[in-house]
């Protein structure tokens, strides 16, 4: 029985080794499997992750590119910041409290704030912990001169913008700042990182893709914890730091990858006439804008009041930064010439004349009388013209020179509103003029679609447009708006003979020029009357823009007037002056140039000066004149035309 017993309990004991035995084998079989499959065919995916985890990859930023004028004269490039860093795992303890004081005789440094920064890394005793940024030039002798009495103390040299006109031009330039999360995002496959600085505005906005140039980096051995680092030679070339922040040592794995710096950017600007138009804006609100008239080009963009951008990458201007960011009145960072809308008043009447003559509507012998006022069939409400006791029987050039509004209020009617936003929009108001800068304004020329998408919600007869809104919008008021830029593309579109021009900055985006809009009898007539508003006729009343005539030189231009509150408003006050500042007329005057090369136009809007004629028209003279004196001295700027 014994025997049997011990039969059974074996039997049972070999089938449980035999299961055991296959499960084994099953899993060593499935093992080698796994490891062939790891070894061999996943060897150069896994290898790749490997060396990744051992080679630590260092970015080298790139210098932005730098901007030139039209001259050649540099406006932004970059100079070397050093910054004051401490390294505490290299400072002996006993040594900290020393070197801090010693920071704060040489450099003016805060020994609590520095005590606390070091607290909270004691962790990665190793770190580049920031002691002072951007030190001046006699600061970092001094720390450099005492390296001895400073252990753990070095300094790191960092690529900065640096702006060399203040100023001038700065609304142009734009300004740089830390990259947002959003943008950061946007732009992550582009070789962007949290910390970055990138444009915010202006040309360094605009052409950032190209200003920013491309990263190099240094391969460093890393390891499990801590973070390598960078630090610079006395003549400021990026180098690994001997350490990572917990000290283990470092070794660079191959030569460094120089980082590629962006782009230049050759613009259109001459800056001696920049800095002459913002001089005669000095103390104003308002803009100045000079064009080639027949590439476009931008010459001149001149606003009031302006910035010096380098306020967001210099030391010790934070207060200014945050003032400038706050959007006081008046905003110092809204460029004028594109950005503002403003009523373009009597200049529209320009862009009318051409229009109505076009459509044959009228022709330079179509007369209208003016007797001070008009009214819609004659009845009914009346529109005031400038002049109260009228200018009697009017032509089209006439009414150029002389700023007939009745004259336009009776064109105005026949060619109604539709062929007044088309052509409007034709001569490029009312639209984006495709200037290569951000933020720039449309404006808006009112129509009937315009008036019943924003008033949809109200009863139809608020979304009707109605012949007194067409009679108001043929002087330039109303809901009309437009900015010095579009007026002085409008002006170009005179000058060259009909052709709409694309405004540019950087000398590659153009010239970029519409299809003849106009014929040369349209610009033949239209010319005549704006030369009349200019020239000093005797012994017939001079033209209202008289004063911006220059003896010899053939100048077209048209004042303009812009209402900000109504007449009826402002007749309480007796003078001019009594009229309180924000409640004053805008005053506009656009020109151009036809017998001198390169032909120009020009527009000069001062933000209530209440009268183009007197205000505007001066500032315009000046301007043409300083620039053809300027340009003589520059024999391939400046020569006759037709020569």
């Amino acid at each position: 029985m014994s025997e049997n017993r011990d039969q059974e309990r074996y039997t049972g004991v070999e089938r449980r080794v035999q299961q055991v035995g296959f499960a084994i084998a099953a899993a060593l079989f499935l093992l080698g499997i796994q490891l062939w499959r790891l070894q061999i065919l996943s060897l150069s995916e896994f290898s790749k992750l490997a060396e990744d985890n051992r080679i630590w990859q260092k970015r080298l930023a790139a210098d932005r590119g730098i901007i030139y004028a039209r001259d050649g004269q540099v406006m932004a490039d970059n100079r070397a910041r050093v910054d004051v860093v401490i390294i505490p795992g290299e400072c002996p303890a006993e040594m900290l409290d020393t070197v801090c004081e010693r920071l704060q005789s040489w450099i003016n440094i805060d020994p609590e704030d520095l005590h606390k920064k070091i607290e909270a890394y004691q962790a990665l005793p190793f770190t580049q912990i920031l002691v002072k940024r951007d030190i001046s030039r006699a600061d970092q002798t001094r720390v450099e001169e005492n390296q001895h009495l400073l252990p753990g103390i070095t300094t790191v040299v960092h690529p900065q913008r640096r702006y060399l006109l203040g100023e001038t031009a700065g609304q142009i330039m734009g300004f740089l700042g830390e990259i947002s999360p959003v943008e950061l995002e946007r732009r992550r496959d582009e070789g962007y990182f949290m910390g970055d600085l990138v444009g915010k505005g202006g040309i360094e906005l605009f052409y950032e893709s190209l200003l920013h140039g491309q990263d190099g980096y240094m391969l460093v051995t890393k390891y499990a914890s801590g973070q390598p680092q960078l630090r610079t030679d006395k003549a400021g070339r990026p180098m690994i730091a001997r350490r990572d922040t917990i000290g283990h040592l470092l070794n660079l794995e191959a030569p460094p990858v120089p980082a590629r710096s962006g782009e230049a950017l050759n613009l259109t600007l001459d800056i001696d006439l920049q800095q002459k138009c913002e001089s005669l804006l000095k103390g104003e609100q308002g803009s100045i804008v000079v064009l080639d008239a027949d590439t476009g080009a931008v010459l001149a963009l001149a606003s009031a009041p302006g910035y010096d951008p380098s306020v967001f990458v210099n030391r010790g201007a934070t207060e200014e930064r945050l003032t400038l960011l706050s959007g006081q009145k008046p905003n110092r960072m809204t460029h004028r010439a594109f950005r503002e809308v403003y009523p373009p008043g009597s200049v529209f009447k320009i862009m009318l004349a051409a229009a109505g003559l076009e459509e044959k509507l009228i022709d330079a012998n179509t007369r209208f009388h003016c007797s001070g006022s008009y009214a819609i069939d004659g009845k009914g409400r009346r529109w005031n013209c400038w002049n109260r006791y009228g200018h009697g029987s009017m032509n089209v050039v006439e009414s150029l020179a002389f700023s007939c509004d009745v004259f336009f209020y009776t064109l105005g009617r026949r060619l109604e509103v539709d062929r007044i936003v088309a052509y409007s929009k034709l001569m490029g108001m009312g639209v984006l003029t495709g200037l290569d800068i951000t933020g720039e304004s449309a404006g808006l020329i009112p129509g009937r679609e315009w008036k019943a998408a924003m008033n949809k919600d109200k009863p139809a007869w608020e979304q009707q447009w109605y012949p007194g809104e067409t009679v108001n919008l043929s002087i330039g008021q109303g809901s009309c708006t437009t900015t010095p830029l579009q007026i002085t593309v409008m002006m170009a579109c005179i000058v060259n003979g009909g052709y709409r021009v694309q405004p540019y900055l950087r000398r590659e985006a153009g010239p970029i020029l519409s299809d003849k809009i106009f014929s040369d009898s349209t610009i033949d007539t239209v010319t005549a009357g704006l030369r009349m508003c200019v020239e000093r006729t005797k012994p017939a009343p001079t033209g209202t823009g008289n004063r911006a005539r220059i003896e010899g030189m053939d100048i077209i231009g048209k004042t303009g007037t812009a209402q900000v509150a109504s007449l009826s408003h402002l007749s309480k006050y007796k003078k001019t002056e009594d009229i309180p500042y924000p409640l004053r007329h805008h005053a506009w005057f656009t020109a151009g140039v036809l017998d001198r090369s390169p032909r120009i136009a020009v527009t000069v809007l001062i933000e209530h000066g209440h009268a183009g004629g007197s205000v505007a028209a001066p500032v315009a003279r000046d301007v043409i004149e300083y620039f053809y004196d300027h340009a003589a001295s520059k024999t391939s700027y400046l020569t006759l035309a037709g020569n």
